[in-house]
Order: structure tokens, then C-alpha cells, then sequence
């Protein structure tokens, strides 16, 4: 009758062991889905934040905006006898 008690203790914990170790790989694969998906999104941002520099650089040169003033709004270098400089 022991024998048989400890048979069946030992044989719950044998499928109770079997059953957290197919729950904890199948939380083990869904979080690694959920890395490489985090993994992808952090790329695609890196990508779009080094455009986005780029793209900041380029509006930001100085030559392009000089020549965008002169030709859009036909402005001019002022003469140096029309510039004040003040000190402090």
C-alpha cells in the first residue's frame, strides 16, 4: 500500500514537472517573439531617426538657405555702410 501511495506521488510530481516545463518554454518562445519584435521596431526607428539627421543637416545648410532667400524673397546682402555693429 506505501509502495503503491509513493508511486503515485512520484508519478503527479513527474506529470506536474512536465506540464511547468512545457508552460515555462512556450512563455520562453513568446518572449523571445516579443524581443525580436521590440529588436525590429528599434531598428526601424534608428533608421528613421538617421533620416530624419540627414534630412536636418541638409535644411540646415547654410549655402541653401542663402540661395533659397535670394531667389524666393529676392533679398540681398546689406551694403557694410548699412550695418551696425554693437559692442558691449
Amino acid at each position: 500500500m506505501i509502495r503503491w501511495l509513493a508511486f503515485v506521488i512520484l508519478l503527479a510530481a513527474l506529470l506536474a514537472s512536465a506540464v511547468g516545463v512545457v508552460a515555462m518554454r512556450h512563455e520562453a518562445r513568446q518572449q523571445f517573439v516579443a524581443l525580436q519584435q521590440a529588436e525590429a521596431a528599434r531598428d526601424e526607428q534608428q533608421v528613421e531617426w538617421s533620416r530624419l539627421q540627414l534630412e536636418q543637416a541638409w535644411l540646415a545648410e547654410s549655402g541653401r538657405i542663402e540661395r533659397a532667400a535670394r531667389e524666393r524673397l529676392d533679398m540681398q546682402s546689406p551694403d557694410h555702410v548699412g550695418v551696425l555693429v554693437e559692442g558691449r
